[in-house]
């Protein structure tokens, strides 16, 4: 089987601006607040890591992981936690950073989880939503950007642990 063609679909530079702006909006929000930014492995590394070059300095960073998809291209709905966060989370503002809401499952799952925990709050900050894809309703209060239900890869995002090294998010386009 011959590789799939990656299409551009939100370049490197644009990718940056909006990832800047959030940061803004979030600054403004937390006003200098402590804040723990917990990302979900593996897609949203990179996201999580250009987003808080632009935070303050009172942030404190973890992740967790979890897995749905199984090394397919669409999600089972069936949500594994395969690592947990490592802080005690009660009584601090939390922010959830994802790669990609799809279905909503995998989000919903999470802000259950983490609830429990008692944060002083619980927000979400995902690069990418694809609301067509939704079955589940889930609060994002930063997005990046809505796209439309394509699979997608790149800056964090894989098909079967592939192209996450890409600059950019890219449509797969199957030969």
């Amino acid at each position: 089987m011959s590789e799939p063609t990656i299409e551009v679909l939100i370049d490197a530079n644009t990718l940056q601006a909006r990832i800047a702006e959030l940061a803004t909006q979030i600054r403004k929000d937390y006003d200098g607040k402590p804040l723990v930014l917990v990302g979900v492995l593996k897609g949203s590394f990179l996201f999580l890591a250009d987003l808080c070059k632009h935070l303050d300095n009172n942030v404190i960073i973890d992740f967790l992981q979890t897995s749905s998809y199984h090394g397919g291209r669409s999600t089972t709905g069936v949500v594994q936690i395969r690592k947990d966060v490592d802080v005690n989370i009660e009584g601090v503002d939390v922010l959830l950073v994802e790669d990609i809401v799809d279905t909503g499952t995998t989000l919903s799952h999470l802000i259950d989880l983490l609830g429990t925990r008692k944060p002083a709050s619980l927000k979400i900050a995902s690069l990418l939503s694809k609301p067509e894809a939704r079955r589940v309703e889930v609060p994002v209060e930063y997005l990046g950007f809505e796209i439309e239900n394509v699979f997608v890869v790149g800056y964090g995002l894989d098909d079967a642990e592939k192209y996450r090294q890409l600059p950019y998010i890219g449509v797969v386009k199957d030969s």
